[in-house]
Parts: structure tokens; sequence; C-alpha cells
């Protein structure tokens, strides 16, 4: 998504497919074919007739189109054996171009006609879902990481190559400008449970977060600032983590540098898969069966390992002990099979 300082209030638009270049060359091809028929029509009619050039071209388009009006002069055997062929040749080459079209029009305004409805039903049934605005570099990252995990989300895009590039790789999307209210409820801002405003722009991410904020103040944000002055101006605008590309590329390196072996098993715990352990974090809540639990019960019968806990206050535990008590808001850092983390509040909650 580009934007600028001045974000546009245009709602979201209807996305249109490019059309395969095997079809525009079926097109061609038919054309070709057609014209070589005229040609072909005309010049025998000439000479086998010996009609003058409009009588033969008059004779073959009538032929050719099937419309029958009325033959130029009577036909000799040779002119009607011509004709025939001419009739056989014309009727499939007129079908093979009618069919080409037909289907250039369901794969192009009709197609995305269709897409867009049935895309725009998916976007409204969608609970608890993830908004990204923006599929430049970083935004097409964070898009192959939410579904290599399954996270449902919706993309917001407005740069017509990037719209093209999420379209070909099969996401949920929106083309509109994602500082819109209009794009952002499209979007399902008042039902998703995060957004990420990951577009090139710091001012962008800023009246992302904005706007997002003031119609949905629950929702949690995650914005890029590529600026270190950027990121106090987007915390100031709501967002509730900020992540610096470069910074954090620049400490990734340097710690790779210097302990690799740490940096790579992180990497094995964040991307696990296929019930690899996994770095996971569970929030505590009623509806989660954690509340009123103590770490000891929600050890029991688990593989699982508590890394830490961070209280609502924002206070952080690390290696928590066993009878600590977990309270709404908390939120645990564990490892684990990816599986066994998914069930973990069901099997708790039976422990008390």
């Amino acid at each position: 998504m580009r934007a600028d300082d001045n974000p546009s209030m245009a709602g979201p638009r209807v996305i249109r497919r490019k059309q395969t270049p095997d079809m525009r060359a079926r097109v061609f091809v038919g054309l070709a074919v057609l014209a070589a028929l005229i040609a072909t029509g005309t010049l025998g009619y000439m000479g086998i007739e010996q009609w003058s050039f409009l009588d033969a071209l008059f004779m073959t388009i009538t032929t050719v189109t099937t419309v029958g009006y009325r033959e130029v002069r009577p036909l000799d055997t040779e002119g009607r054996v011509f004709t025939m062929f001419l009739v056989v040749f014309g009727v499939g080459t007129a079908f093979y171009l009618l069919t080409t079209f037909v289907a250039l029009v369901i794969e192009g305004d009709l197609g995305a006609a269709f897409g867009i409805t049935r895309m725009k039903n998916r976007i409204e049934h969608l609970h608890g879902h993830s908004i990204l605005c923006g599929y430049g570099r970083v935004g097409e990252e964070i898009a192959r990481e939410f579904a290599d995990r399954g996270i449902e989300f919706v993309v917001i895009e407005n740069n017509a190559d990037a719209v093209e590039r999420a379209v070909e790789a099969g996401h949920m999307l929106i083309d509109g400008d994602a500082a819109s209210d209009e794009v952002l409820m499209s979007a399902g801002v008042m039902r998703a449970r995060t957004l990420l405003a990951a577009s090139d722009s710091d001012s962008g991410n800023t009246y992302i977060t904005l706007t997002a904020k003031a119609l949905n103040p629950r929702i949690f944000v995650v914005a890029r600032a590529g600026k270190r002055e950027s990121e106090a101006r987007v915390l100031r605008a709501g967002a509730d983590r900020v992540i610096s590309p470069y910074a954090l590329s620049g400490r990734r390196m340097a710690l790779s540098a210097i302990q690799p072996n740490i940096v790579d098993f992180i990497d094995t715990l964040a991307v696990g898969r296929d019930s690899e352990q996994i770095l996971a974090e569970i929030e505590v809540s009623e509806d989660s069966g954690l509340l009123g639990l103590y770490i000891r019960h929600v050890l029991e019968g688990s593989r699982m390992t508590i890394l830490g806990l961070q209280r609502a206050s924002g206070d952080l535990i690390v290696g928590p002990r066993e009878d600590v008590r977990l309270e709404q808001g908390d939120r645990l850092m564990v490892v684990g099979p990816e599986m066994e983390l998914s069930r973990a509040w069901t099997v708790n909650k039976a422990a008390l």
C-alpha cells in the first residue's frame, strides 16, 4: 500500500483479474483465422466466378457470418462447392470466436463481480480474524506466515502490483485505502482481533492506527515504523506494539554473529510445524478455561513448559512458580506441541 500524508477516503474497489496470455492468444488466433477466411473467400469468388472485388467480399461476409442475405449472382457448380466449404469453416471460426469472447467476459468483468461477492460474504462471516494493511515486502511475509499457520486474515492494499500478487496468492483482499473508515469496516474491523499496519509509510501507518482505534478501541494493533523517531508517534496514535524492521533485523544479525545457535533455537520454536515444539502465547480469560488455575494445574499431565507469565499490569515473571494463580488478562508464554497447546485450556479446565 502506498500511503501518503493525506490518505484518500475512497471506498473499496472491485478487483479485476488480468486476462491470461493463453486467452488473449486464442482471441488473436480466432481473428487471424477469420481474416484469412475472408481473404480466401474473396479471392476465391473473384477467381472462380469472375466477380468484382466488392461483390466477392459481400458474398464472402454474408456466407461466413451465416447471414444468408442473398446470392450476388447465380453460382455454378464450382462456386456452390466453394461456398459449402466456406460455410463450414466460417461457422466453425465464428463459434470459436464466440466461445472465446464469452470466456473473456466470464473471466473478466463477470468473474470479478462474482469473485468479489463471494469474498465479501466470506469476510462478513469472519470473527476474531486479523487485518493486514499493506502487501509490500513485509506484508507479504506476514501473509505467508499467517497462511502457513492457518490464521484467517484480510489484506487491504491499493497498489496495483501488490493487489495482483495478493490475488494470485489467493488471499482475501480489499482493494482500497486502509486509512478509510469504509474500507476498514468492509474488512470487519469491529469483529477483528488484531490489525497490522505494515505499509511502507510511517505516516500512513499512523493514520491507519488512528482510524482503526477510533472504530474499535479494543482491537490489538501492531504497527511498522521505519524510522526510530516515528515509533513514539505511532504509539501515541494507539498502537499496542511498534516494530521497526531495520532495528529488528540489525539486532538479529548481531545476535546471529554472537550466538547463532540461540537464534536457530528460537526460530525452530517460533515456526514449528506438524506437532513440533513451538513457542506460543495463551491469554487467560473466562473463555480460555485458565482463569483461576494455578501453574501446577496448567502443567499437570502435559508436555508444556511455561517460560514466562505477563500479568495484566504488564509485569513479566520469568519461570513462574507452580503456586502462582492465573488472573484475568494474564498471558502465558509456553513451549509445547502445537496440537497440545490448541486444546490446553480444555484439558486444564477439568483439572480443577
